[in-house]
């Protein structure tokens, strides 16, 4: 995924490389909230208007182990809480007044947003947002099609849908931490931070705890700046 090009071709280019993994994916919590009792509207209507992969397995996931929706809905109002330092690091690459920048920071996903990533806290606002567009549709239709054919959990795992999600997240961070000491050191922390909350609070908290590495990156960037 990492690559130089720039502006709205490259990132039609990254987001069809995204493109069969956010399908999968796709397909996967269609029929996981098919299984749930969703229907086939419900899902399509979620990853529409969500559009955030973690957000909603960690919402069909709540469910599905018995929580009711105000837990589910509290998982992935967590999940999703990245998207504000995100969203602080890419807001100076966006223009227009305040309606047009939130606008514009609608196509700040994880994966759009990593490969927008230039360097130096500098991001490809095109190439972002053409990513995205190529992702959106590839999310919903998978979706779509996940909650017609309903897989069984059998057929999910055989193929290995179930490991798409954590691999496709393993893809971005190799991506980004090959060509960043920093990027390695806040990923090797947040490893840990992660591991070490696990042991006392739910995994959704340590994953959203293990965020705190971010700080360790921030500091080690003022320090060189210093320098």
């Amino acid at each position: 995924m990492a690559t130089t090009e720039s502006g709205y071709a490259a990132g039609i280019r990254v987001g069809l490389g995204l493109g069969v993994p956010t399908f999968v994916m796709a397909i996967t919590f269609g029929a996981m909230a098919h299984a749930l009792g969703w229907g086939i509207l419900a899902p399509v209507a979620c990853s529409l208007l969500v559009f955030s992969g973690s957000a909603q397995f960690a919402m069909v996931t709540a469910l599905a182990g018995g929580g009711g929706i105000g837990l589910a809905v509290g998982a992935a109002a967590m999940i999703n809480a990245r998207f504000l330092p995100m969203g602080i690091a890419v807001a100076g690459d966006l223009k227009g007044g305040r309606l047009r920048r939130a606008l514009e920071g609608q196509a700040v996903v994880d994966a759009s947003w990593a490969a927008a990533h230039q360097g130096n806290g500098e991001y490809d606002r095109e190439k972002m947002f053409a990513a995205t567009l190529v992702q959106l549709p590839a999310w919903v239709l998978g979706t779509l099609l996940g909650a017609l054919t309903a897989p069984s959990d059998e057929i999910i795992h055989r193929f290995g849908l179930d490991v798409v999600f954590p691999a496709f997240f393993l893809v971005l961070l190799i991506d980004e931490i090959r060509g960043s000491a920093r990027a390695r050191l806040v990923a090797a922390s947040a490893a840990v931070l992660a591991a070490v909350l696990t042991l006392v609070v739910p995994i959704g908290l340590a994953i959203i705890g293990s965020g705190g590495a971010a700080l360790i990156g921030l500091r080690a960037g003022s320090a060189v700046t210093a320098k």
